[in-house]
């Protein structure tokens, strides 16, 4: 592959990888949202129906050791089956429809040979191919709830979506992920203004963000008109309304 493919100009992409937020691209299409291609890292090929595999690692280390753990035996089943370009750093007739990632266009075009991850890469093979938008699900790199574990690779892909956004791509980050701090309440995400009483944050869509107070944007969770169990009764039911009332629960993180 020498340039970029025509057909993929103003495409909207999801990228998926193998974190906990990967949840979310399920969800989004049980609800109904479609993309143009789906493209999946390593392993999420056996899980999803993808238009391309970005796999970079040599073939071998699937077929011949054990070094991708958990992935290796389903790796060995799958990477014969695929039908779709399967990019990597080496042919191997094991896969089929293996293809050379091409690293020398997309260096030159990018002027930047930073890549420490297979995230990285096809982040930046979207970017070479000028796609519209990139749906990002499972690359999260790190979790709330685990301070001792982190992931090598979200400094570079930050960094390749930074030179997306330069590019005017549109760029969605599931909400279970770490990536761009997408996790973190809306009330958080400012540092410094976090610190307020009632905290500043950036409202609006991209280009015509606005600072408002937390309060202005945050909508008070709904109040339900009547809570019914076997145990209920109409006194019970106007108790708990009015208990909501009084003291509505934290809305939910954005």
């Amino acid at each position: 592959m020498k340039k970029p493919i025509k057909e993929l100009s103003g495409k909207t992409v999801a990228l998926v990888a193998m974190g906990n937020s990967q949840l979310d691209y399920h969800l989004s299409l049980t609800h109904s949202k479609t993309y143009d291609e789906t493209w999946a890292i390593n392993a999420m090929c056996a899980v999803t129906k993808p238009d391309r595999v970005f796999a970079m690692d040599p073939m071998s280390r699937f077929f011949d050791t054990d070094d991708a753990g958990t992935q290796t035996e389903v790796m060995r089943k799958t990477l014969p089956t695929l039908q779709c370009p399967v990019y990597s750093v080496e042919k191997d007739e094991r896969v089929p429809a293996i293809e050379l990632y091409p690293i020398e266009e997309v260096a030159n075009d990018t002027n930047c040979t930073y890549f420490n991850n297979t995230v990285a890469y096809a982040i930046a093979f979207g970017l070479w191919n000028k796609i519209g938008a990139l749906h990002i699900f499972g690359v999260d790199f790190s979790y709330q709830n685990n301070v001792h574990f982190g992931e090598m690779g979200r400094a570079c892909c930050e960094f390749w979506l930074a030179a997306c956004l330069s590019e005017s791509m549109d760029i969605h980050i599931a909400t279970r992920s770490s990536l761009l701090d997408s996790n973190i309440n809306l009330k958080d995400k400012l540092y410094g203004y976090h610190r307020l009483d009632d905290p500043s944050v950036l409202h609006g869509k991209p280009g015509k963000l606005k600072l408002k107070s937390y309060s202005e944007v945050s909508k008070p969770a709904a109040i339900p008109l009547g809570i019914s169990d076997r145990w209920s009764t109409d006194n019970s039911l106007k108790q708990s309304a009015e208990q909501l009332l009084s003291n509505p629960p934290e809305p939910k993180k954005a």
